[in-house]
């Protein structure tokens, strides 16, 4: 009998001492606490009656019971899905209803919003704080401290993690234990983690970034991280001399570029900073090694096959590129219309394929089809092109998703909303670039005739309606957008016509 995500990850630790979270307020849990609560939550889904395959919904704060829920769905077969802290009860209600969850856990405060539609979905309903409290970990209380790890195959679901495009509903990306624990092992050997390494984690853990590269990696590693909840840049300076490695998103580097007591002394204790989940300025990359001697380690993924690529940690590591493919994932550069492989230097898109890429999109055929290839090549979206190194460049994308700050946004949901405000005739969404955020989102709005749209009163009605993320950062009235002779909206030239909105004046 085996669990080779579990075995992997969590009960080679099993008893062991080693400390595994040290927390913002000083307290450290070890390898072997972390086990026996995350066996007691374990005890607590199967008590709710979840089975092997069944669901398992979260929208929790950042903390180390939230994590040991993650590794009591690993123990007991369950399918883990973590949801945006900031998504609004709409939202959730697509995912809750759309994964067909059993369980839904969320913060205590949301219980009394969130209940009632998670019981017309007919699901069950149990609460986690912050702070550990809620009916959870009542119910864990007095729980025995082990439980008899389910036995799963490689192939079995172990999370759906949800993702976007550029029109409908996000996707459920289904991922098997071997996706994770391919990934995690091979992330584990090319960036040399071991047990020695203490990782800073201010990353949330709800999205692929915080969960399956940071925490797994350090997991088979053996390691330990500085488990903080959220980028705080005084706790993130006076923790770093305790850290080796750390793992963000671009807006981490630019924040502590931006802060004087950043200084080459104050990370000389790190031997690696890795960024990813949206792309890293070249001048971020250049002013981050001229400040401290290190050059940021940039690597590329996405949510259905977690890490593709990455700059070699022994070598070059190149401003403006994502490196190589990782070992055992093939990347080609293709047509976008007939699939052919492209030479080297060609822009077309990336596809790739390996024991990373997931298993298809939950109850989507259809849109597995288009994207999954017969051959299992995914199709990433993405446009790019091998230098004559080898090295990849990300160059854009052949749909609209924006990626701002980490996060996928499909500009479809904000501009469906913005349409249906007064005065408004249609909008456009589009991604522009940020220095802090990668790239951000500005509304463009077209007025219906003879109405003056109130700007103000829109962006309220989007906060209302949309996670923070998505909102609009800037709403600018134009008098048209621009189409092709087709008609369709020419999104390509609205970037390149705002490109400068958010960019410093020199």
């Amino acid at each position: 009998m085996s669990n080779p995500l579990y075995d992997t990850l969590f009960g080679c630790h099993a008893e062991k001492a080693t400390p595994f979270l040290h927390l913002a307020d000083g307290i450290t849990w070890t390898h072997a606490q972390f086990l026996e609560l995350a066996a007691q939550y374990a005890h607590v889904i199967t008590d709710h009656g979840l089975v092997p395959g069944d669901r398992l919904a979260v929208q929790i704060e950042k903390s180390p019971q939230a994590l040991a829920l993650y590794a009591a769905c690993v123990q007991s077969g369950v399918v883990f899905l973590p949801l945006n802290t900031a998504y609004t009860v709409d939202e959730l209600t697509y995912f809750i209803d759309n994964s067909g969850a059993s369980l839904v856990v969320c913060d205590p405060a949301r219980a009394a919003t969130l209940g009632p539609v998670v019981a017309q979905l007919g699901a069950q309903l149990a609460t986690l704080g912050a702070d550990g409290s809620g009916s959870l970990s009542d119910a864990a209380s007095g729980k025995p401290t082990q439980f008899a790890t389910v036995a799963r195959t490689g192939d079995d679901l172990a999370a759906f993690l949800y993702t976007s495009g550029t029109t409908g509903r996000s996707k459920g990306a289904m991922l098997t234990q071997d996706n994770l624990l391919s990934n995690a092992q091979t992330l584990a050997e090319v960036w040399k983690f071991t047990a020695d390494d203490v990782l800073l984690h201010a990353l949330p853990i709800f999205h692929t970034h915080g969960l399956f590269v940071a925490t797994n990696v350090t997991l088979i590693a053996g390691g330990a991280m500085i488990f903080l909840p959220k980028f705080d840049i005084d706790v993130v300076l006076d923790r770093m001399a305790d850290a080796t490695t750390m793992m963000g998103v671009p807006t981490f580097y630019t924040r502590l570029l931006g802060d004087a007591r950043f200084t080459r002394e104050c990370a000389a204790h790190m031997r690696l900073f890795v960024s990813g989940s949206a792309p890293l300025l070249a001048e971020t990359h250049d002013d981050f090694a001229a400040r401290t001697g290190h050059r940021i380690l940039e690597r590329y993924g996405m949510t259905e096959t977690n890490m593709n690529t990455s700059n070699p940690y022994d070598g070059d590591r190149r401003a403006g590129t994502v490196g190589f493919p990782l070992p055992g994932v093939e990347l080609l550069i293709t047509d976008p219309a007939t699939g052919a492989e492209l030479p080297q230097g060609k822009v077309g898109q990336i596809e790739v394929r390996g024991p990373n890429v997931f298993k298809g999109y939950w109850q989507m055929p259809e849109k597995t089809a288009e994207e999954l290839r017969e051959n299992g090549f995914f199709i990433t979206g993405d446009l790019g092109k091998r230098d004559a190194d080898g090295y990849v460049h990300i160059v854009g994308r052949n749909k609209d998703l924006i990626i701002s700050g980490g996060y996928n946004i499909y500009p479809k949901e904000i501009e469906l909303v913005l349409d249906e405000q007064p005065g408004v005739l249609e909008s456009a969404v589009i991604g522009v670039p940020h220095a802090d955020f990668g790239e951000t989102v500005l509304g463009l709005i077209v007025p219906q005739p003879g109405a003056t749209p109130d700007t103000d009163g829109i962006a309220a009605a989007a906060a209302g309606a949309l996670a923070r993320f998505k909102h609009p950062r800037k709403l600018i009235v134009i008098d048209a957008l621009p189409r092709n002779t087709m008609g369709k909206v020419q999104k390509n030239v609205l970037r390149e016509a705002y490109a400068d909105t958010f960019q410093p004046a020199t």
